[in-house]
Formats: C-alpha cells, structure tokens, sequence
C-alpha cells in the first residue's frame, strides 16, 4: 500500500485514515519580511466649536473682509453695551431718587411726627393733669388728637418698612408701650378726680414709660429712617462711572475706526459710522447734563431742605422735652432728684433741653436761605427767650409758696409758659412745612432731570448699533 509522502507514519501503522491537512494560513509577505503588522491608525480629532471658532477668526483677520466684518461685530457689541449699561445705571439712580421723594424722606418726617405727637402727648396730660380734677375739654381733645396721630403713623410706617429692620423692631417697641402708656394716664386721670394723691404717681410713672421707652424708640426710629434717607440720596447721587467709561471707549473706537476707514479708503465720512458716533454722543451728553441735573436739585434738596428738616425736628423735640419736664417738675414738687440727689432732676431736664433748643434755632437760622424760612425762626427764637423769662417768675412763686399764682404762669391761658410753648411749637410747624416745600420741589427736580434717560440711551444704543453694521456692511460691498 502506497501512502502519500505527507501522512503520518503513526496512522499509517494504525490501518486509520487520516484526517486531509488544512492549508497554512496565509502570511503576508511584508509580515514575513519585517515582522508583525503596526497597529491602526487614530481617527483624527475633531476640534470643538471654541477652537474651530478662533480658527475661523485667524483665518478672518488674514483678508480685509474679515477684518471689516470683525470689526462690525465688535462695534456692534459695544455700543449695544454701552446702551444696556447706561439704561440699568440710570434707572437704578431714578430708583433711588424716587425713593427720596416718595418714601425715604416722607417716612424720615413721620417717624419725626411720632415723636412730636408722642411728646405733646404727654406734655398735654401733664398740663391737664395741673389744672385740677376737671380738666378742659380742649386739652382732651389734644390729648387724643397725640394718641391718635401716633398710632396712624405707626401703623403707615409699618407698612412701609422692612419686616426684619431696625425701624420694625422700633415700630413693635411704640406698639407695645403706647397702650401701657394710656392706661396708665387714664388711671392718674381717675385718681386726680377722685382727690386721690396716686395720680402723681401714675402720672410720673406715664412719664417714665413715656421717656425710658416711647420717646428713645421714637427717636431710634427717626435716626434710622433719617440714616435710610441719607443712603438713598446718597446712591442717586453717585456718578454712573461705569456707563461714562464706556461710553468714552465706545466713542473712541467709533473714531479709530473712521481714520482707519478713510486712511485704506481715502473716503473722508462713513455714512453709517457717522450716525452711530453722533448716536453715542447724544447719550453720552444726555448721560452727563441729566446726571448733573439730578446731582444739583438733590444737592440743592439737602443743603436747603433735608439739613434744616434735620436741626428744625431737633428744636421741636428738645422744646417738647423742655414743656413735659417743666409740668412734671410742678407736679413732682421736687420730689425726684437728679442721681447726685442735689437739684430737681425735672428742673434740670428742662434746663438742659431749653439749651439744646437754642443751639437748634441757632443752626436752623444759619440754615435757612430766605426770608420765608428765617422768618418763623425769629418768632420761635423770640418765643423762647418769653418762655425762660415767664418760667424763672413761676419758680420765684412756687418757691415763695404762691402756688395758685405758679399755676397760672405755668398753665394759664394768657402770657403763661403753655402759651410760649404753643407760639414756639407753632412757630417751628411753620418753618418745616417751608423747608418741607423746598425739599420737596429740588427732590423732584433731580428726579425728574433722569426721566426718559433709560429708554432713551437703550434706543439710543440700538440705533447706533444699525448705523454701525450698516457703515461697515457698505465698506464690504465693495469687495463683491
């Protein structure tokens, strides 16, 4: 038997048949000569949209379409800028001012007529409480014209003011107390008419929830209602640096790019340029007098307005300190003493607050900067001087034992200290409703100097945008 010079000797031996060989694979010829096969190459990396983006804006700048078209966008952007920054600054401003005028200041003199009618308050239950069981029904009726515009104002000033601020925390202080106060002067009211010797006391107690709670809240309230408008006024005033800077660098690209323009094309104006700059420069002037006119009438308000509200609230409430402590002084009889336990601490009180109100109307008078407001300011000062006089000739009596005589200096109806008191707090009531009017009229002269600036810049900015495009498209026809 034959076998093929292939098959195996061991299947030949066995009688088996073998199994036919498989073809060796095939080896690439290059394998064969150099070793195994490289590897494949990486996809190429595809450049994201940043890098493609930068790679289109080299390539751009390398021809002066490109260039033109660049130069386009980037106008463009900044005068649009230059709009939306000038429109936001400006706005934010007019806020402010508007805040001056409608809610700062307002709330500064309600928080000052709280305290004013807090204080005549308890000025008026002092005096009715002199005059004897029966008081008048005029001094009652006062009295409850205090209250009542106290708690109105409270409640306005409530409503107008932050839930978590300073002012509110006041504001529950005086609701809070106000109610303990009246209780307690209908209590020393029921006592005087019975004769009973508790009134005093329940009087002098009012008094001292009146002055250790009532009037420090009240006067916490008008300081930082008085500090709120001093912040408003102060934001409305400041320069819109950001809007000028810009719209000085947008204008100064818009001229670099005219030369550039008539340096390549040896054409003096770019249509569309021209407009965009003139654009630019309406409202950056407009920016610039509107801002200053703004700045003059708030200037002008704090200078002849907000400065004498300020000193004239002060002589109000240092002239109502001054008339609470001299009818506690006749009620006490000396009975409180000062914490050195050597002088009348009423007495002193009054002393004390009738100093302050001199150097008040002292400051108002230097303040006031015409004949209407000075003139209240005369008679108040005149008032004053009648007032200490006829004051020092009731101590004299009550100090002599005349106390019926004392009484009707003090509480009288003619040439009597309540009667001084009335003319100098009539007097001061005239000088800030003046002041009041000036402040009024200078705030929204500054105000109203910033109407119409926000749109007028936004629009502004996007016409000059179009004049922009439209100038450097008009440059770019010409490459077609």
């Amino acid at each position: 038997m034959t076998y093929p010079p292939n098959a195996p000797a061991a299947s030949a031996a066995q009688g088996t048949t073998a199994a036919p060989a498989r073809p060796a694979p095939a080896v690439p010829a290059q394998a064969t000569q150099a070793g195994p096969a490289p590897a494949a190459a990486p996809p190429p990396v595809t450049p994201g949209a940043w890098a493609e983006g930068r790679e289109m804006l080299r390539r751009a700048a390398t021809t002066e379409p490109g260039r033109l078209r660049i130069l386009g966008a980037v106008l463009a952007l900044l005068v649009v800028a230059f709009g939306a920054v000038t429109a936001y600054e400006v706005a934010d401003r007019a806020s402010y001012a508007d805040d001056v005028v409608g809610r700062s200041q307002p709330l500064s003199a309600d928080a000052a007529d709280i305290y004013r009618s807090l204080a005549d308050a308890d000025a008026t239950a002092a005096s009715g409480f002199l005059a004897g069981p029966q008081e008048s029904e005029q001094v009652r009726k006062r009295y409850a014209d205090d209250i009542a515009t106290a708690s109105r104002l409270l409640v306005k000033a409530a409503a107008s003011t932050d839930a978590d601020g300073d002012s509110a925390r006041e504001i529950a202080t005086l609701s809070e107390y106000l109610p303990r106060y009246t209780g307690l002067i209908e209590r020393a009211r029921a006592a005087n008419r019975q004769g009973l010797p508790l009134g005093g006391a329940y009087l002098r107690y009012a008094n001292l929830t009146m002055s250790r709670q009532l009037l420090p809240a009240a006067e916490r309230l008008y300081a930082a209602e008085t500090e709120r408008l001093h912040q408003d006024d102060d934001e409305a005033r400041a320069w819109p640096v950001l809007s000028l800077a810009l719209g000085l660098l947008t204008l100064a690209v818009l001229v670099w790019a005219q030369r550039r323009n008539y340096l390549r094309t040896n054409r003096v104006f770019n249509r569309g340029l021209l407009a965009a700059s003139a654009s630019c420069l309406v409202a950056l002037l407009w920016l610039i007098a509107a801002h200053g006119l703004a700045r003059a009438g708030l200037n002008d308000a704090r200078a002849h307005g907000q400065d004498s509200l300020q000193v004239l609230n002060e002589a109000r409430i240092s002239s109502l300190k001054a008339r609470a402590n001299e009818n506690l002084a006749v009620v006490a009889r000396g009975a409180v003493l000062t914490e050195d336990g050597k002088l009348d601490k009423y007495e002193s009180d009054y002393t004390g607050s009738m100093g302050m109100l001199s150097t008040a109307l002292d400051a108002s008078a230097r303040l006031a900067d015409d004949a209407e407001g000075r003139a209240p300011l005369t008679e108040a000062a005149a008032r004053a001087g009648e007032w200490r006089e006829r004051h020092t000739k009731a101590r004299e009596l009550d100090d002599a034992g005349d106390f019926t005589r004392a009484m009707e200096k003090i509480i009288g109806s003619t040439e009597s200290t309540g009667q001084s008191f009335d003319q100098v707090d009539a007097a001061l009531g005239r000088a800030l409703a003046h002041e009041q009017d000036e402040f009024t009229r200078a705030a929204e002269s500054g105000r109203d100097a910033l109407t119409g600036l926000p749109l007028g810049a936004a629009v502004l900015g996007v016409f000059a945008a179009g004049c922009a495009v439209t100038g450097v498209n008009r440059r770019l026809s010409e490459y077609r």
